[in-house]
């Protein structure tokens, strides 16, 4: 019997960039870029795919997503990109007054008052029905397959399911937490190679396929949801349930030495990254791996953040337009504040949350950029019993502060960190990208466009780089990978720089760019279990 440990990889590794004609599929996990794989092999489109893909990483990778997150997504269809918000809303009885007389003065992490109205089964029936080929019966059949009957656990989903099993074991001790016990750790927490499975997680996935979410939202299910978290002390009733609807909005951009740059437009926080390309544009790059690149794009992310902490909101509820906040003369006088020194804005304590990315792509030419999660690994803590439906905490987003355009109110979306990146040019489409990662998502996407089109890397190698991530104030967290002279120039600029040795902090990426020939390229993230597959 061989003996190993799949947690160490004392050596270095490369991965080539994948080629391939007829499609690709692009996930954190194997067996969900498979899954997607297969639905392209069996006739499916990209949007059949995507939606493969994400119904199986809520079974393969359920510590980053899960059947009760958030999703959101950009598709490439019939010569031009859509883009779908599905995050959801505060209940109706979720006001600020309500949680100040529960006794919070700032919105809780975990628990039945965080959660909102989970978008994610919503978002893969409107994907499909608007865009798809296949039924849902047929895209999720893998997912429901993997729920029901196990499969062996991933390295990286089980190196952090045991860390969030410690944490859940150490902090949530209330009754209400049990069935996530039940559910994901009823002894531990499986191992790398271990079987794991969920029949109620099938069962749910089932439902969700035949019905199209109809039930989820307006049936059994929408039923069990609310009354659990009801019986918890949440909000969350039958008639938010019923009244969510996705949103098909218009993705927003900026030009980048040539390059449209996309985002789905606020709540999500797509528009920091945009922000900070915007700035800088305005300077240029030959080198990559200098201080001063490192400092500028810091300082960029930092004024950016500065910004979106303060005015990305809901959209109902914002007092500051998107043209405004990407307006070349707005982003003319931002650029004055980066000097040779490191800065002081003012952008809070951003948290850290757990999600997944993936991209899919097609011989037809449609590309899918979707992203999904359950926020802070597991999100709340709470599993609905017997369904396996892990309901994300994306209500502790919000502001309590009454003057704050976040502030938490019934039926509104609060701030949301996932988002979803496409390139194209000259209105010709390149391809679907993302980082995902809480608040290092802006900041990935900044480094995957800079790395794509300052410094010319393969999308592999785009992803291998080393990265930074700025936390808070002046500290800035860099990979072990980083080189030294990069580390002390940042001090001497003023950065509180601080080696990282968590490679999952730093965020997963997967990339696909499609060339005039239509041949795609991807690549995937080297700090998790990431694949990229085609045909």
């Amino acid at each position: 019997m061989l003996s190993f440990d799949a947690q160490n990889y004392p050596y270095p590794s490369r991965r080539n960039v994948v080629y391939a004609r007829q499609g690709m599929v692009a996930t954190s996990q194997p067996l969900a870029a498979q899954a997607g794989l297969q639905i392209l092999q069996a006739g499916g489109n990209a949007i059949d795919a995507a939606v493969a893909a994400a119904a199986a990483l809520t079974v393969l990778e359920p510590t980053a997503n899960g059947i009760g997150g958030d999703a959101f997504a950009l598709v490439w269809h019939g010569g031009k990109l859509h883009g779908l918000n599905a995050s959801g809303s505060a209940a109706a009885a979720s006001t600020q007054e309500s949680m100040r007389q529960l006794g919070y003065t700032t919105m809780p992490k975990y628990g039945p008052l965080p959660v909102t109205v989970p978008g994610t089964p919503a978002a893969w029936a409107a994907l499909s029905q608007r865009f798809g080929r296949l039924p849902l019966t047929t895209s999720m059949a893998s997912a429901i397959g993997y729920a029901r009957d196990g499969f062996p656990v991933s390295p990286s989903v089980a190196y952090a399911w045991q860390q969030a099993t410690k944490l859940f074991r150490a902090k949530l001790t209330a009754a209400h937490f049990q069935s996530w016990f039940d559910t994901f750790a009823p002894e531990r927490a499986p191992n790398a190679g271990e079987v794991w499975r969920s029949v109620g997680h099938a069962a749910t996935l089932q439902s969700i396929a035949e019905d199209g979410a109809n039930g989820f939202y307006r049936g059994r299910l929408a039923e069990r949801i609310a009354s659990f978290v009801q019986g918890a002390g949440g909000h969350l009733g039958t008639a938010d349930l019923a009244a969510y609807q996705v949103d098909w909005v218009e993705p927003i951009s900026v030009n980048y030495r040539g390059f449209d740059v996309w985002e789905i437009p606020p709540n999500g926080h797509g528009l920091v990254a945009l922000i900070a390309l915007n700035l800088l544009k305005g300077f240029d790059f030959s080198e990559r791996d200098t201080v001063l690149t490192y400092h500028l794009q810091i300082e960029a992310i930092k004024l950016a953040f500065a910004d979106g902490l303060a005015h990305i909101a809901d959209p109902r509820h914002m007092r500051v337009s998107v043209a405004d906040l990407l307006s070349e003369g707005y982003a003319d006088e931002r650029r004055k504040l980066i000097g040779a020194l490191a800065s002081h804005p003012l952008p809070g304590n951003p948290p850290r949350g757990g999600t997944v990315y993936l991209s899919t792509a097609d011989a037809e030419g449609n590309m899918v950029s979707l992203i999904q999660s359950n926020y802070m690994n597991f999100g709340s803590g709470m599993v609905v019993p017997g369904t396996g439906i892990a309901l994300h905490n994306r209500g502790n987003n919000f502001s309590l502060d009454p003057t704050h355009p976040n502030c938490i109110a019934p039926g509104k979306r609060p701030y949301h960190t996932i988002i979803p990146g496409f390139l194209t040019q000259a209105g010709l489409p390149i391809g679907p990208f993302g980082v995902m990662g809480g608040f290092m998502q802006p900041q990935g996407h900044v480094q995957m466009v800079m790395n794509t089109v300052d410094f010319h890397l393969n999308p592999q190698a785009a992803l291998d780089a080393p990265r930074w991530e700025w936390e808070s104030g002046q500290l800035v967290n860099i990979e072990q990978s980083t080189g030294e002279h990069l580390f002390r120039g940042l001090a001497a600029r003023g950065h509180d720089v601080n080696w990282q040795n968590n490679r999952l902090a730093f965020g997963r990426g997967q990339i696909i760019w499609r060339d005039k020939a239509g041949i795609f390229c991807g690549g995937t993230e080297p700090r998790t279990d990431g694949a990229v597959v085609g045909w």
